[in-house]
């Protein structure tokens, strides 16, 4: 089997039943031009997309991701997927991976300008090597995200709740971060709220208590933090959503990055001040997470 694989999907509409989609597919080479100049993905970053860590052959944690890829539709006036049809792509793409750890993405497109119908897509393709990252550490800074908690409310348009293809904030404060000597970062609400990280979810344990910031305020609800909180709930702790202060970081017990194929990356520092790591439950949260997910 090839090591990378690209699906093309002509949507169906939401309402559409069918045990049968493989006509709307066609396969393309990985390595070769797919899109025309006129896509809106590439020239305004006009869609949404979701990330699925596949381990052994077994893409995780689907329904999740499907669900959020409607809600950012939705948020973005894009055509709901068709549930079904994506499964099956998604089916599709599993199956051409080997084993160890993969990544497949899944994209909706406006389409092309002036265009009849959205682009659709996934792909599947390795994942980067993660296990030092799980195992040793991230350094992490604070970064203004520049609006208040409630944004999302006061400013539905800004699409702060939505997964979009327009990256080119997160990427920008991830260099931030990479200048100042840190490895990621977390941002911050203007009135002084945790967020997120540019690409994952925070979690923070507070003695026996487990507490992330709840999904508003433009925070995506990160599918890997629902897993976790599921495993922390079996093993008996409290795990609740919350708004979280900026100043609560630095008193954490411990706090970890976790996101679909970095998985659960413990922080070490913030804003260069140490954090205690617990690295028996981060071993443990990472084996979950390595684990066959639904």
């Amino acid at each position: 089997m090839t090591r990378r694989f690209a699906l093309m999907i002509d949507p169906a509409a939401a309402d559409v039943d069918g045990s049968d989609f493989s006509d709307t597919f066609t396969l393309v080479d990985a390595a070769a031009p797919a899109l025309s100049v006129g896509e809106l993905s590439t020239q305004r970053g006009d869609g949404v997309f979701e990330s699925i860590g596949v381990i052994d052959g077994h893409a995780q944690e689907v329904v999740p991701h499907l669900e959020r890829l409607a809600h950012s539709a939705q948020l973005c006036d894009l055509p709901l997927p068709n549930q079904a049809q994506w499964h099956q792509a998604i089916e599709r793409a599993a199956a051409h991976c080997e084993q160890g750890e993969y990544v497949i993405k899944l994209i909706l497109s406006r389409g092309v300008e002036h265009g009849p119908t959205p682009t659709a897509w996934v792909t599947a393709a390795p994942a980067s090597d993660f296990s030092a990252v799980r195992e040793q550490g991230i350094r992490v800074v604070t970064l203004d995200r520049g609006y208040d908690l409630d944004v999302a409310e006061r400013a539905p348009w800004l699409l702060l709740g939505a997964k979009t293809l327009s990256y080119a904030v997160n990427m920008a404060a991830l260099r931030e971060a990479h200048r100042r000597g840190a490895d990621d970062a977390i941002f911050l609400s203007r009135d002084g709220f945790v967020l997120e990280a540019p690409t994952a979810s925070l979690i923070l344990r507070v003695g026996e208590r487990f507490v992330t910031p709840a999904p508003n305020g433009g925070i995506l609800h990160g599918t890997t933090q629902l897993s976790v909180y599921d495993y922390l709930a079996g093993r008996g702790f409290v795990a609740e959503y919350g708004q979280v202060p900026a100043s609560d970081l630095a008193r954490a017990d411990a706090a970890w990055l976790v996101s679909s194929v970095r998985l659960a990356a413990p922080i070490t520092a913030v804003d260069d001040v140490d954090l205690p790591v617990d690295h028996t439950l981060t071993s443990e949260l990472n084996a979950y997470l390595l684990s066959p997910r639904d």
